[in-house]
This record gives C-alpha cells, structure tokens and sequence, in this order.
C-alpha cells in the first residue's frame, strides 16, 4: 500500500468500524446515543476529504511545497532576528483574532511557535478547502471539523506555551494558576464553561426592566403590553415575536441599550411574546401550535386593545422564520396582505431560504437530525444547553477557548455582561417543534419552496407576500447569513421592502443603540430599498448607503410610516378582555 493511501484507508476504516457498531448495537436493541451521529459524520467526512485529495495529488503536493517553503522563509527570519536585524513576519494573524494580541508573543521562542501554528493551520484548512467533494454537506462538514481541531491545537490554549499565563503565573507568584484551577472545579461542578459573571443582572430588577403588565396567558406565551412614555403614539401596535430558544430580554436588557424601551419613547405601543419554557409534557407541541396558540393570539390581543384591525409585527432570529410562514398562510386566508390582521412586518437577522443556512447545517444531515429526534422522543423536549453548545461551537474561538485561556490559564473572573447571560440563559423545545423545525427547514427546506408546507390550512407560497417589510441582516452573522437573508427577501412580491445590513453579528448587529453624544460612533450600516430586480446581494452592497451609527433611527422613521396617525396614549394597559395579569416581565421569562 502506497503511503498516499494510508490517510483515507484510516479515515475510511473509522467510519466503517463507528458504522458497523452502530448497526449492531440497533440490531440487538440497544439504544445508539445520539452523541455518535456527529462523530460518524465527522469521520465520513474526512474520509471523503483525503479521498477527493488523492485524486488531485499535484495541487496537494504544490500546496505542501508553498508550505515548506513559508517554514524555511520563518526559520531564516528567526536566524536574522536573532543577529539583530528586524525582519517582517511571514504570517500574522486575523485582524479579528485576539489569541495572539498580548505583546508576549513578539518574544522570539513565542512568536516562532505563533507563526508556525498559523502556517500549519494555513496549510491543513487551504488543503481540506480545496478537495472536491461532490457531497456539499461533506465538504462543510470536513472544514468545520478541520477549524474545530486546528482550534483546539492552538499554542495559546495550554500553560507552557502561552507566554501571557507563564508571565501572569510569575508576577502573581502563581496566584494566577490557584485562582485558574479554582476556576476549573467550579465550572466542572456547574458543567459547563463561566462565560460571564451573573451577579449584577436580575431579571426583572436590572435587566428586563421596561415597565409593562402582561396581558394575555395561555399555555405557551405570555404577551406584555409596555406603558407609553409619551404623551401621544402611534395607533397601529407593534407585536414582537422572540425566538423561543432564548429569552425574550435579549430585546429588552437595560434601558441604554433596550430596543423595546427605545420603540416606546418613540411614541410606538409595544407588545411583546414572551414563550413559555416547556418541559417533557409539552412533547407533541408542533411549530403550527406556536403560530396558533403563541403569534396568532398576539397580534389578536394588540388589535383588540389598541382597537385597531391590523398590527405590525416583528420577528427575530427562528421568531421571523415563523412569521415569515404565518404572514403567507394569513394572506392565503384573509386573500390579500391587505385584509389579514397584520399591516407591516421587520424580520431581525432571519432566514427564509435554508439551502445556505450557514455552519449550523453541520449538524442537520439525516443521520444527526434521525439520533437527535430518537434522543428528542425519549425526553421529551430538547435542552436548550445542547443548542447553546452547537452555537458555541460556530464561534470557538471566541466562546469556548478564550473562556478556557481567561479562566483557567490566567487565573480570572469572567466580567459581567448582559449579552452573554442572556446566551446563557437558554430554554427547552418541545420534541415535535424542533424536529419540524430541523426536518422542514434544515433538512427539506420546504418554506422555500411554493406549496410545499400547509400551515393553517393554507398552502404557503412566501413569493407571493406584499405585506410591507423592512429586515435586518448583519456582515458577520454565523448563524443567519446574510447573502442567504438577502436572495428570498428580494424575491418577494411586495413593492415596499426596505434592507439595512449592519457590520456585526447575529445578536450584536441587532442590539445596536445609538451612541451617547459626545462618544465616538464605532459603527455603520447599509441602507436602501430593495425590488424583485435586485439578485445580487454585493451590487446591492456596493450601491446601498453606508449610514454612521445605529440602525435604530431608520427603522424607527421606517416603522412610523407604516404605524397610522397619533392618538393620546392610553392611560391604563389592557382593556375589559384582556385584563393585566401580572407586571412585565411575567413568569415565563424567569422559568427555569
């Protein structure tokens, strides 16, 4: 056997051998944990992956010289640095890659170990990019796999080779590594990673503090209707639909960087949905029980109170996705956008179109989606620390090893910041919602295509929607592309579609308030309208308005034109149907 051929002839005897003992545990009845779906992905992957590069031998072994040769250009650059010439680095890291930031790592031993951890790691992910692979899903999977090992590899993550933990460990007389090992038990006590210090935020007491009753109860929301802060405001409502595998206050954290609160001093009258956390009896609740029984009844329970006959509607993350299929199946009901009970809709970093969703369909091929389900019926509803896991996983770097390098190799506490405990506070799905969700979304992609889902009794088609729209995408969003937000949002019927592209992520790009006067603006974003003609999401880039600051402003002049005249604010919350039941947050936000 030639020695090109080992790789795959190991890669492949893996898959082979997680694949027969997964056939033979189900043959005997044996439960197969769904732990070993990923696994046995992974390793197909990377088995296709050599494979496809042992088709192309020159272009590996051209990648491989190229490699040598960075590897000699470093070693003599270290020779001339160390007669005391100063020399250019061969390789320097990301400009988003702080692993690397701390001026310990210019020390000649450090910054060779640095520029030979990026060339490696150069070298293996241009390799594994560039195989051919006929399998998209294969493909993406060996690059996620590669970026995950090649992570967990770093220098920085172990103590003798981050210059940064011997130096803190020295001038601290080791107090550094005492505090970092502390720091391990308690995490491992807790199960998890300390990503943020959740002293200072108390739902309801310092984060989730818009003032507001809620007014409507059923067995999976809580609708809050917040108290006007002006004197006069917007007839038509607003009603915000959160994805339900977070909190809702993601939108609502303290009153400087509260989208809720700053809608309400605009003169809007807020509604928000607030998901009940489910436990295992909630196992056969689907995604079309949600839009009944959750979105349905709170865009009905805003109209009655505000009495008007047509509300605005917003939608985030997986929240948008449904009101993406509600708005198409209320049109087919109602006839036209016109005379269903929602007037205009803004979907905040939301996809529609799942055939390029992103690393997140990692983990949605058959056999993953098929262990998860089985794993989903036994308990009945999936715990939402799974997700915040998989989510991790999209920002390593950032979520996981700079927690294992701050905590444990430096010996500190994790800061205290809202963002990151709202990540942490994450919620259960019901089996039968999230299996529609990973099935028709993920796996199918049936939303995108015309007719192919019945909710509400209507056959679905979200072409045809001429609702008002205005979305939010973010240059930097892992979870919601936003090329992918872009193709179907443009393909849509309406004549009144308005697109702002914002520089940050999936959560940061939304939570985006206007700088305070007198501090520096930091950020920016795209903004212009967008039509059917509009297929290209970089020409679109390029001639949109690039606006300094927050997004917020537009949206709000936005939203104003499409919310009706200004009445006197009313001066108690609810009405004789829905009266209040309790004051905002509510109870299903605090459930654990």
């Amino acid at each position: 056997m030639s020695s090109s051929a080992r790789p795959n002839s190991s890669f492949q005897a893996m898959a082979d051998l997680t694949q027969n003992a997964m056939t033979a545990l189900a043959k005997a009845g044996v439960k197969v944990p769904a732990t070993l779906a990923p696994t046995q992905a992974m390793l197909a992957a990377f088995a296709a992956t050599t494979e496809a590069l042992q088709r192309d031998p020159h272009a590996l072994l051209r990648q491989t010289l190229t490699y040598h040769q960075q590897q000699l250009a470093l070693y003599a650059n270290m020779l001339e640095r160390a007669m005391g010439k100063e020399v250019a680095a061969v390789i320097t890291p990301a400009k988003d890659d702080r692993r690397f930031a701390h001026e310990s790592w210019q020390l000649p031993f450090f910054d060779l170990l640095k520029q030979s951890y990026l060339l490696a790691s150069d070298y293996v992910t241009t390799a594994v990019a560039s195989a051919q692979l006929n399998n998209p899903q294969q493909k993406m999977q060996a690059e996620f796999y590669t970026r995950q090992f090649l992570e967990l590899l770093s220098p920085a993550n172990v103590l003798m080779t981050n210059p940064e933990a011997l130096y803190t460990a020295m001038a601290t007389q080791g107090e550094s590594l005492l505090s970092g090992m502390k720091n391990l038990l308690e995490d491992m006590q807790h199960g998890k990673i300390a990503m943020v210090d959740k002293k200072p935020f108390v739902v309801g007491e310092t984060i989730a503090i818009t003032k507001g009753e809620v007014v409507l109860r059923n067995r999976l929301v809580e609708v809050i209707q917040y108290q006007p802060t002006t004197a006069k405001v917007h007839a038509t409502p607003l009603v915000i639909c959160p994805p339900w595998i977070n909190r809702f206050y993601v939108l609502d954290l303290q009153a400087h960087n509260s989208l809720v609160k700053y809608l309400v001093d605009q003169g809007f009258q807020v509604f928000m949905v607030s998901w009940k956390n489910p436990d295992a009896s909630y196992k056969d609740v689907g995604f079309e029980d949600y839009i009944k029984e959750g979105l349905v009844p709170a865009v009905n329970c805003a109209n009655a109170i505000c009495n008007t006959t047509q509300a605005n509607v917003v939608g985030y993350c997986i929240g948008g996705t449904m009101v993406f299929a509600a708005l198409a199946a209320l049109q087919s009901k109602f006839g036209s956008a016109a005379k269903s009970p929602v007037k205009s809709a803004t979907f905040l970093t939301t996809l529609s179109d799942f055939a390029n969703a992103g690393e997140l369909r990692v983990f949605t091929d058959d056999a993953q989606v098929a262990a998860l389900e089985a794993k989903m019926q036994q308990d009945g509803v999936l715990d939402g620390k799974e997700m915040a896991s998989t989510f991790s996983l999209l920002r390593a770097n950032d979520l996981v090893w700079n927690f294992v390098v701050s905590n444990y190799l430096l010996g500190k506490q994790p800061m205290p910041f809202d963002i990151l405990v709202w990540n942490d506070d994450s919620t259960r799905m019901p089996a039968a919602m999230h299996s529609w969700y990973l099935r028709k979304l993920y796996v199918e992609n049936a939303l995108a295509k015309p007719n192919a889902v019945t909710l509400l009794g209507e056959k679905i088609d979200l072409s045809t929607l001429e609702y008002p729209m205005y979305m939010l995408s973010a240059l930097n969003d892992h979870i919601t592309p936003w090329e992918s937000c872009f193709a179907p949002f443009a393909k849509m019927a309406s004549g009144n579609k308005r697109l702002a592209v914002t520089k940050a992520g999936h959560v940061a790009g939304v939570v985006s308030p206007p700088t305070p006067a007198g501090k520096p603006v930091k950020r920016s974003f795209w903004v212009g309208g967008l039509n059917k003609g509009q297929t290209d999401p970089q020409k679109w880039l390029a001639s949109a308005t690039e606006t300094p600051d927050s997004w917020w402003p537009d949206y709000a002049q936005w939203l104003g034109g499409q919310s009706g005249e200004q009445v006197a604010a009313p001066k108690a919350l609810g009405n004789k149907a829905y009266q209040p039941v309790c004051p905002a947050p509510g109870v299903y936000v605090k459930e654990q």
